[in-house]
This record gives structure tokens, C-alpha cells and sequence, in this order.
């Protein structure tokens, strides 16, 4: 019994670890940065994309869902797609051109110069999703990466980076989703949403 205490004790410290690491003006900088920019992207008539792997898929839509949909209040839907979805789109795409291609190939034929693109990459190594954010950049797209405290290949893709204060996947994920929910907020703010 202690060692299953012991287990849930060491993952929630972790969990709160990294949130406290995370309660910086520079991390906070960020996520306007980030919701500034979603925001003058909708507004302007533009859409939001998103795409990740496994988890980071689930949080793609999770996120889509949150614009698409409400977060905290009462407005227009905004433009959100996650690129994670259509499995008929990603299986053939895959099969024809290969994996690292099945959200670039999306974004070259669903993007338009003034959208905006979010990839998550616990890692900051995932190919598809890299070939997805330079794909965007060389459209006009705007790429903004989520990753983890590493980064790994994110900051060379990127217009704006979001790292995560952990190396841990499961709580790089939780950060990613307590920062999507704080940008979701934002966002409604500066649409003019009504409370």
C-alpha cells in the first residue's frame, strides 16, 4: 500500500513542481503572446489548427473544442480545426506519403497565410508535427509550438514557443493543458466575448 501512496504523492508533487516553476512573468509573457496572436488571427477572419500525437492529439481537439465550442463565455464559435481527427484523411495520407506528412499535407491544403497553427510535441521531435509547423511558416502561417522544458527541434520552427517546466510526458501534458485553458480565456477576452 505505501508504494501506491507513494507513487500518487510523487506525481502530484511533480504536478505541483512544475506549475509552481511555471508562475513566471516570462512563462505568463508567453501565453499573451500566444493569445494575442489566435485572437488577431480570428478577428481577422483566420483560423486555428492543431495537431499532436497520442495525448497531444486528444489536447488538439480538447482545445478545438474549447474555440469551436465555449470556454467561459458566451459568444460566435471561432475557427478552430484540430488536424487529428479525420481518420480517413490522416490514414490515407499516411499510406501514400508517410506519417511525418499526415498534418503537414493538411495544412498545406486547410491553411491560408493569416491562420494560425498549433503543434504539440511533449518531445519537441515529433516529425509530423515539425513538418507541420514549417509547412505553416512558409505559408504565412502563424507557428506556435508547445513542448516541454528540452524543446527539442520546436524553437527552429516556431514564431512562438511554449515550454513546459518538466521532462516528464505526462505532466508536460498537464501544463500544456492548464496553458491552452489560461489561452482559451484570453482569446474570449480579446474577441469581445460576452460574460
Amino acid at each position: 500500500m505505501n508504494s501506491a501512496l507513494d507513487y500518487v504523492r510523487k506525481h502530484l508533487t511533480e504536478s505541483l513542481d512544475a506549475l509552481a516553476a511555471a508562475e513566471t512573468a516570462e512563462f505568463a509573457a508567453v501565453l499573451v503572446k500566444i493569445a494575442d496572436t489566435i485572437a488577431a488571427a480570428l478577428k481577422a477572419g483566420g483560423k486555428v489548427m492543431l495537431c499532436g500525437n497520442g495525448g497531444s492529439a486528444a489536447d488538439a481537439q480538447h482545445i478545438a473544442a474549447e474555440l469551436l465550442g465555449r470556454y467561459e463565455a458566451e459568444r460566435e464559435p471561432l475557427a478552430a480545426l484540430a488536424l487529428t481527427t479525420d481518420t480517413s484523411a490522416l490514414t490515407a495520407i499516411g499510406n501514400d506519403y508517410g506519417f511525418e506528412h499526415v498534418f503537414s499535407r493538411q495544412v498545406r491544403g486547410l491553411g491560408r497565410k493569416g491562420d494560425v497553427l498549433v503543434g504539440l510535441s511533449t518531445s519537441g521531435k515529433s516529425p509530423n508535427v515539425l513538418a507541420a509547423l514549417d509547412a505553416a511558416r512558409e505559408m504565412g502561417i502563424a507557428a506556435i509550438g508547445f513542448t516541454g522544458k528540452k524543446g527539442g527541434d520546436m524553437s527552429s520552427c516556431c514564431d512562438i514557443v511554449l515550454n513546459a517546466p518538466s521532462d516528464k510526458t505526462a505532466v508536460i501534458q498537464q501544463i500544456h493543458l492548464t496553458a491552452a485553458h489560461i489561452v482559451c480565456g484570453l482569446v474570449e477576452r480579446g474577441v469581445g466575448a460576452k460574460r
